[in-house]
C-alpha cells in the first residue's frame, strides 16, 4: 500500500490540473496589499482572505483529485496492471485515497505556513483591534483539511458506482453544498418556525441530517478571525465524527469497488 500511496502522490504533482489549481496560491503574498485597501480591520481582512483562499484551493483539489483519480485509472486500464499484482481492490482503493489525503494535508501545511507569515506581517504593520490567536488558526486549518479529506472519501464512494466522471465531480460538489447547509436546516426544523412542517417531513429531514455530511461543524474561521475561544468538547466530537464518517464511507466504497465488474 505504501507504494500505491507514493505513486498516487507523485502522480498528483505531475498532473496539469493540480498545477493549474496551485497557481491560485500565488495570490497569498498579495493579500497584504489587498487588505491594506481597507481603512480598518486590515488584519482581520487579511486573515479572512488567507483562510478563504486556502479553503477554496483545498475544495478544488478534493473535487478534481477525488472525483477523477479512481475513474481515470479504471478508464485508462491502469488499475488492471496494479490489480494483477497481489493487491486487493480494497488495498488499492485505500492506497489511492491515502495518497490524496496525504497530499491535501501537505498542501494545507505549506499554504498554512505561508498564510501565517502573511498574517504575521500584516498584524505587525497594522496592529489588530483584538489579538491574533495562532492556536485557533492552527485548528481552523486542521479541521479544514479534515473536511476536504472527508469530501475526497465521498468522491471515492461515488466513483465506485459511476462509469463516467460526471457523477463523482458534480456529486461531490453537490455533497459539499448540501453538507454546508444540513446543520442550519436541522436547527430550523427543530425551532418554533419549523413547526409548520408535518411530523413525517420533520422525521425525514432529521434522518437525512444524520445520513448526509455535516461540513459546518468543521468551519472554525469565525473563531480564528475574531479570536473566539474553541470548545474542546466540540473539537473532540467533530474529530470523532470525521473518523467514523470517513471510515463508513471508505468501507462502503471498498465493498462496492470489490464487487464492481471492471471491463
Amino acid at each position: 500500500m505504501l507504494r500505491l500511496i507514493y505513486i498516487t502522490f507523485m502522480g498528483i504533482i505531475r498532473d496539469r490540473v493540480f498545477q493549474g489549481i496551485m497557481t491560485a496560491a500565488v495570490l497569498l503574498p498579495f493579500i497584504p496589499s489587498i487588505s491594506s485597501l481597507s481603512m480598518r480591520q486590515v488584519s482581520e481582512l487579511s486573515l479572512t482572505l488567507s483562510l478563504s483562499l486556502i479553503s477554496f484551493i483545498l475544495l478544488l483539489l478534493s473535487v478534481f483529485l477525488g472525483g477523477t483519480s479512481l475513474w481515470t485509472d479504471v478508464e485508462r486500464r491502469y488499475s488492471f496492471s496494479v490489480l494483477g499484482l497481489p493487491v486487493t481492490r480494497a488495498s488499492y482503493l485505500l492506497g489511492k485515497f491515502s495518497g490524496i489525503a496525504g497530499f491535501i494535508a501537505l498542501t494545507t501545511t505549506v499554504l498554512g505556513i505561508i498564510a501565517c507569515i502573511v498574517i504575521w506581517y500584516v498584524a505587525g504593520a497594522y496592529p489588530p483591534s483584538r489579538p491574533i490567536i495562532w492556536f485557533n488558526i492552527f485548528f481552523t486549518l486542521l479541521f479544514d483539511a479534515a473536511k476536504y479529506i472527508m469530501l475526497v472519501a465521498i468522491a471515492f464512494l461515488l466513483s465506485t458506482v459511476s462509469t463516467s466522471f460526471f457523477l463523482p465531480i458534480f456529486g461531490t460538489i453537490s455533497a459539499f453544498l448540501v453538507g454546508g447547509a444540513t446543520q442550519q436546516v436541522y436547527e430550523f426544523v427543530r425551532s418554533s418556525s419549523g413547526q409548520a412542517f408535518s411530523p413525517a417531513v420533520k422525521s425525514l429531514i432529521i434522518v437525512l441530517y444524520y445520513i448526509l455530511p455535516n461540513f459546518s461543524a468543521f468551519d472554525l474561521k469565525t473563531n480564528a478571525i475574531y479570536g473566539i475561544d474553541l470548545s474542546v468538547s466540540g473539537l473532540l466530537l467533530t474529530a470523532a465524527y470525521f473518523i467514523i464518517y470517513t471510515a463508513i464511507l471508505l468501507t462502503l466504497a471498498s465493498i462496492l469497488f470489490s464487487r464492481r465488474e471492471l471491463k
